[in-house]
């Protein structure tokens, strides 16, 4: 999945050195609105290996993200590609952790990605958006690092290079703005949680406004009665 932007990024962050006779994996290929891989095919990969969840368009073979390390083990890869999907994987932190490590030294990493701002797109689902704050922190491990905003829809670009000796960052506490809570969270099950407690809290607010509108109500109808005893003994202390 990819726009023109993506492709022009992808294109304008590789240089021939970087591809040619080199290995490279795209990390969700399907081909539903553009694909990097023409433009980085051109460049004379020495193997090409297009992986997403599920048959298609650009799926060379079905891997999970979140498998990655599993199928192909480390320093794999000379390039890592993974355009708009990374936002759609319930646990980012491990698939970036994944990507990191199938990189061999040297090698190029990018990520496209969306931004707070950007509409849900259920593409099986949707679950986080990344800023360029986020991204100069997941990536601070790696080298001559370029982070940059999608110029016409909130998203963000990165491309990096795996140094000789990677100190991973460790991620597994980091925070995102979540598309489940609304807000900031360290997971799905945390962000689940978090949109959970706010709709209770927010129907127990409900009930309770409607118990003391209830309450106004009583009170109201026993002020109203009361009244309405005095004026009859009124009415017969006039008579």
């Amino acid at each position: 999945m990819c726009n023109p932007l993506c492709i022009n990024f992808v294109e304008t962050s590789l240089a021939s050195s970087d591809v040619r006779g080199k290995k490279v994996l795209e990390v969700g290929a399907f081909d539903v609105n553009g694909s990097p891989r023409a433009v980085i095919e051109a460049l004379g990969p020495a193997e090409y290996c297009g992986v997403d969840i599920a048959p298609g368009p650009g799926v060379d073979e079905i891997c999970d993200a979140e498998d990655l390390l599993k199928r192909f083990g480390t320093e794999a890869f000379d390039v890592v590609v993974s355009t708009e999907m990374i936002e759609h994987v319930a646990n980012w932190q491990l698939v970036i952790k994944n990507f990191k490590q199938v990189l061999a030294p040297g090698g190029i990493l990018i990520v496209t990605t969306r931004s707070k701002g950007f509409p849900l797109h259920d593409y099986p689902a949707d679950y986080w958006r990344f800023e360029v704050s986020d991204m100069a922190v997941i990536f601070g491990d790696f080298e001559r690092v370029v982070i940059e905003n999608d110029p016409n829809e909130p998203g963000v670009f990165v491309r990096g290079r795996k140094p000789t000796e990677l100190r991973e960052f460790d991620l597994e506490g980091y925070a995102l703005h979540s598309m489940i809570s609304g807000c900031r969270s360290i997971s799905v099950e945390s962000a689940t949680s978090e949109r959970d407690s706010h709709h209770q809290r927010e129907n127990l607010e409900k009930e309770l406004l409607e118990n003391s509108q209830l309450l106004e109500a009583y009170q109201n109808l026993r002020i109203l009665r009361y009244t309405a005893k005095l004026r009859q003994l009124f009415v017969k202390s006039l008579s």
